[in-house]
Formats: C-alpha cells, structure tokens, sequence
C-alpha cells in the first residue's frame, strides 16, 4: 500500500503542499475529499458523529480515526481514548496534532488485554467489516474488547438505492459480489492511484442480524435517510 490516504493527512499536518483526495468505488465515479474535512472540530461534523461523541463513556478506543477529530474531541473532554488506524502516516499526524495514545495496527491485531467502555466506528465506520465472509470476524474481536456493560458506536449505510430498478419492481443488482454493499474502494491522490481496498456498506438489518448471531445486541440511535447510527452492546 502507497498509503496515499495518510500522506495527504500528513501532508495537510505539515503544510507539505496538501491536495485534495479523489475517490472511487467499483460502483460510482471519481469523486472529491477535501482533505480539510478530515481535520474538522466537533461543529463541523455530522449529526451522527456529533451524538455518538456525546454517547461516548469510559475509556474509548477510536477505530479508523484517521486525522484523530473525533479522539482530539473526547481527549480535550477528559477521556482515556487510543487512536487506531492502518495508516502509519496517518498516526503521525495524530500524533503531531497532539494525541496521546495512538497506534498504526490492524483491529484484528489489537490485544484483547486492552478492554473498553466504548469503541467508536464512524465516518461509514461498517466499511472496515470488508465483505459478509468477514464480518463475523470482526464482530468477535470488538466483542473481545468490550469491558462489561461496554458499548460500539457505529455508523453505516445501505446503498441500494444506487442501483437501478428492473422489469419486476426491485433493484438490479451486479452478479459478481455475495452483498450489494460489498465494494472496491480506491483512493488517488497528487496523480497517484492506491491499490483498491474491500470496503462495506451496510444496511442496518444485515448489521443487527449478523450482531445477533454473534450474541451482540444492535439498537438504531439515529436514521437519516439511507444511513443510521446504531449502537451495539453484549446481549
């Protein structure tokens, strides 16, 4: 991985000549980022995101944080909260912004020995489940790290609303992935094109469903259209 997604964060962090990023999927066209929008304050951010911050309790942990907003939010508050991303240029961005407890790793990697109040998964925060096959997978491992009476906030979105209807009022769907919402998602910036990475969008039924069989209990906090912010905890 080039890691263009973090670089443009650094980049940004640094005033190393940041450009915008451009993104795409393996179902919609190019599409801008502005990077700033990483770097946004709690003002400036999505209803969703806003009351998940205001939901969050205890020690948190802060998956996919990216530029580290939403972290650099709860931190100024006075929580204990841990930065993740797979991005290391990204961690140093978060780390130079001034987060405390920060780490480039995989969630799969994290050590269960770490255990908290509130996990947070925003920003489509599904996205990192990759595909169906997986999410199980994933399900156990934020399971494993949920102290007692610990909770995951998590938004997401159902897509289908971007395929077309056929002759027999549904949705034509393409035959070459197991879930609408499974997804090619690739990143270019400064001319430069990342490998596509899996990439998940799910509806909110699919996610309680799967939270279900995985003895986890998913209750929708907020609907706006086709997205939701849902909070899951141990049934």
């Amino acid at each position: 991985m080039k890691d263009l997604f973090g670089q443009a964060i650094l980049d940004y962090q640094t005033e190393n000549h940041p450009e915008n990023l451009y993104t795409e999927t393996s179902i919609s066209e190019l599409d801008v980022m502005p990077i700033d929008y990483l770097f946004r304050d709690f003002d400036e951010m999505p209803a969703f995101e806003q009351k998940a911050l205001t939901l969050a309790q205890g020690k948190t942990l802060d998956v996919g944080a990216g530029a580290g907003s939403h972290t650099l939010y709860l931190q100024d508050k006075g929580f204990e909260v841990k930065a993740i991303d797979l991005s290391p240029k990204a961690i140093e961005a978060c780390r130079l912004r001034g987060v405390k407890h920060t780490e480039a790793i995989h969630l799969l990697d994290l050590s269960t020995e770490e255990r908290y109040d509130t996990i947070l998964l925003l920003m489509n925060g599904t996205g990192i489940f990759q595909n169906l096959f997986v999410i199980g997978a994933y399900l156990e491992k934020l399971k494993s790290l949920l102290n007692e009476g610990g909770q995951i906030l998590i938004d997401g979105t159902d897509i289908i609303y971007m395929f077309d209807d056929d002759d027999d009022g549904g949705k034509w769907i393409p035959g070459d992935k197991n879930y609408y919402g499974e997804v090619d998602f690739i990143i270019h910036y400064k001319g430069m094109q990342e490998e596509p990475i899996e990439w998940l969008y799910l509806d909110f039924d699919t996610l309680k469903n799967a939270c279900e069989h995985h003895g986890l209990k998913c209750k929708r906090l907020m609907k706006e259209e086709d997205s939701y912010l849902a909070k899951i905890t141990i049934n």
